[in-house]
């Protein structure tokens, strides 16, 4: 059965052009031009794959309502915001309110479609159950087939793209992982940028509980590592 995705754009042109491409790839795709009528449909059953626009007509902010709406739903559901609007504050409120991604409307639709199969493959990893080894580190624990993380015995509340930006580093502690291979085993292809506010995000998530926190290493130049205990 094809996957579901979900498309909220007020801009009925841009809508309609994003919903044929996608069709055309094999998904089955809803439209919606605002915040309300997305949130009716969604209230009977959630879709798999959920693209964004921050601006949805009179609610200037009404995307990022919305993702805050959806996260609270769900913590695995992968939230795309697809956004002519890619200020540096722009793409932090996204990211810090749970997306998975923040892309530019500038992107080619070839690259959009990239993203989209990233972000359902883990899914589908996910739902496999296809890697239940249970990572320990100190006081972290992982595991893969919940896609649960705990720290301190308290549960970590990470995004899909967050879960496993984190399994990456705690697999290899103490070894420094790039952008790149961070992408690489997060499945997802983004910028510098994204990876340092996903990091950034993933820390204070950890301080929250811990506000000792600092197994999570930023080496300038190179990448990212976990220390070890």
């Amino acid at each position: 059965m094809p996957r579901h995705i979900a498309i909220i754009e007020d801009e009925a042109a841009i809508r309609h052009n994003y919903t044929d491409a996608l069709t055309r790839y094999g998904y089955r795709v809803s439209g919606f031009p605002d915040r309300a009528s997305a949130l009716e449909a969604f209230a009977r059953k959630l879709p798999e794959l959920v693209i964004i626009d921050v601006g949805l007509g009179e609610e200037v902010e009404g995307g990022f309502e919305l993702c805050r709406e959806l996260r609270a739903r769900s913590r695995t559901l992968p939230i795309i915001f697809l956004t002519a609007r890619d200020s540096d504050l722009d793409v932090i409120s996204g990211l810090r309110l749970g997306a998975d991604d923040y892309l530019s409307k500038e992107i080619s639709m070839s690259h959009l479609i990239a993203r989209v199969v990233a972000l359902l493959r883990r899914v589908e990893a996910l739902a496999s159950g296809s890697d239940e080894t249970v990572i320990e580190r100190g006081d972290l624990c992982l595991r893969p087939a919940r896609m649960e993380a705990r720290w301190q015995d308290q549960v970590v509340p990470l995004t899909v793209t967050e879960y496993w930006l984190v399994h990456s580093l705690a697999r290899y502690p103490g070894h420094v992982r790039s952008r790149e291979q961070l992408m690489d085993d997060a499945n997802v292809f983004v910028d510098a940028q994204t990876i340092t506010s996903h990091i950034k995000r993933i820390r204070r998530k950890f301080q929250h509980l811990d506000s000792g926190f600092a197994q999570m290493e930023t080496v300038y130049g190179a990448g990212y590592r976990w220390l070890p205990a």
